[in-house]
């Protein structure tokens, strides 16, 4: 739980970055209501701080031009959330140089207090990371280049790559961007094919930002996209399952960017791609409600081995 005092805290810390924040920007921010976000606006404004508002439909809280806060403090969760973010960073090898992260790193640890410094310390000797790292590295200023023209809504100039090795220019809207099982992809409206398509930004050969905006169609869910897309590239095997529980129980009990999830009249279809079945056995039997396997047959037939070898193992003989 976090106390009156770090929220406090949060809501300059936010004020501060974004130069102004609606009530309800702030409220989403720490999890509130709009209404006790704007109990803690007047608590530091009875403190002294200068906090302007702005009324209307479109409203906004700002602090006073020229107001700086103090030095850069981090509290407790703040320095392990800091540092925990950082190491992860590093050992997934996401697409940032590893000064950058080494010097974000030093920096924090020399603001921090002795206290959260020996802890800071203590996370990066005592932790370490059995990851599979990422299988292809990418260009880090093509993710930060997409990342602008999705906030800002302009049109990008790309020259890509197929699967194939075929390369082609492109005009393209990107509309967001999904890590996913080791890969970086993003969706959006390709001009050259006249529709939505996805692709891998490790393919990406060249990237040019143009001045020309467009509107991110309203509802577009970049992850379903972006999984859709997985599911129909070559070499994959095409996982359909029947699970007989409701979509909220479904939702529940699988993660969202392992598969999608359709309602039926006789249960949730879940479908994914996959390369390999090892791991979906086990977690379609740890499920808490009854699951029909529609495909494909070698996940089956891996499902019946492993239900055999568990017989034999508690000593019951198999039948047939």
């Amino acid at each position: 739980m976090y106390s009156p005092t770090i929220r406090l805290f949060t809501v300059l810390e936010l004020l501060q970055s974004y130069g102004q924040m609606s009530g309800r920007e702030i409220a989403t921010r720490l999890e509130v209501n709009p209404r006790t976000a704007r109990r803690y606006i007047m608590m530091l404004q009875d403190m002294g701080i200068p906090i302007e508002a702005e009324r209307g439909p479109y409203g906004a809280y700002r602090l006073r031009r020229g107001y700086k806060l103090p030095p850069l403090m981090f509290n407790d969760s703040e320095a392990v959330a800091l540092t925990l973010g950082l190491l992860a960073i590093r050992q997934w090898r996401f697409p940032v140089e590893v000064a950058a992260i080494e010097g974000a790193l030093a920096k924090t640890e020399r603001v921090i207090p002795e206290k959260l410094l020996q802890r800071a310390r203590a996370l990066q000797e005592a932790i370490t990371f059995n990851l599979v790292p990422a299988p292809v590295e990418m260009e880090g200023d093509y993710l930060t280049a997409l990342s602008t023209a999705i906030q800002q809504r302009t049109r990008a100039s790309l020259r890509y790559a197929a699967w194939q090795g075929e390369e082609s220019e492109r005009e393209f809207d990107p509309y967001g961007i999904v890590f996913h099982e080791g890969y970086w992809y993003t969706a959006g409206y390709c001009h050259m094919r006249g529709g939505i398509r996805t692709f891998r930004l490790d393919r990406i050969l060249a990237l040019e930002p143009t001045q020309q905006t467009f509107e991110r169609p309203e509802g577009f869910d970049v992850l379903e996209q972006v999984l859709n897309a997985v599911s129909m590239l070559p070499g994959t095997e095409q996982i359909e399952v029947l699970l007989k529980t409701s979509l909220e129980r479904a939702q529940q009990a699988t993660a969202r960017a392992l598969g999608t999830l359709e309602e039926t009249a006789e249960g949730v279809v879940y479908r994914r791609a996959a390369n390999q079945l090892e791991w979906i056995a086990p977690m379609l039997m740890n499920l808490p409600f009854p699951v029909v396997v529609i495909g494909p047959e070698r996940l089956k037939e891996m499902i019946r081995r492993m239900g055999q070898k568990a017989l034999e193992i508690v000593g019951q003989e198999t039948a047939g």
